[in-house]
């Protein structure tokens, strides 16, 4: 679990990231969440945006996804949100205490 100070500087360094992946139609299937598993693995960090013709809002996709992956929330506003996990093999993001 993370504390304020911790999200708010995840949240200060997703400010410029661009979402490499796309939630639409076909929802979060096991494909995209294999992806995205990479990709935090890879990343830490990522932004995700959801498309207007998806069932999904943000925070609700967010949770699934978190709850599914063992990552957390970091932020979600509108149509965007950004997830963190540690890596396991190369953490990059030293987190302050």
């Amino acid at each position: 679990m993370l504390t304020g100070k911790q999200r708010s500087y995840l949240r200060s360094l997703a400010h410029n990231l661009e979402p490499i992946f796309q939630i639409g139609k076909n929802g979060i299937e096991e494909n995209f969440l294999i992806q995205v598993d990479e990709a935090l693995e890879a990343r830490e960090l990522i932004k995700i945006k959801i498309l207007n013709n998806s069932d999904f809002e943000a925070r609700e996709a967010s949770d699934l996804i978190c709850e599914k992956l063992k990552c957390e929330g970091i932020q979600a506003i509108g149509k965007k949100f950004v997830l963190y996990r540690k890596s396991i093999k190369k953490p990059k993001i030293e987190i302050p205490r």
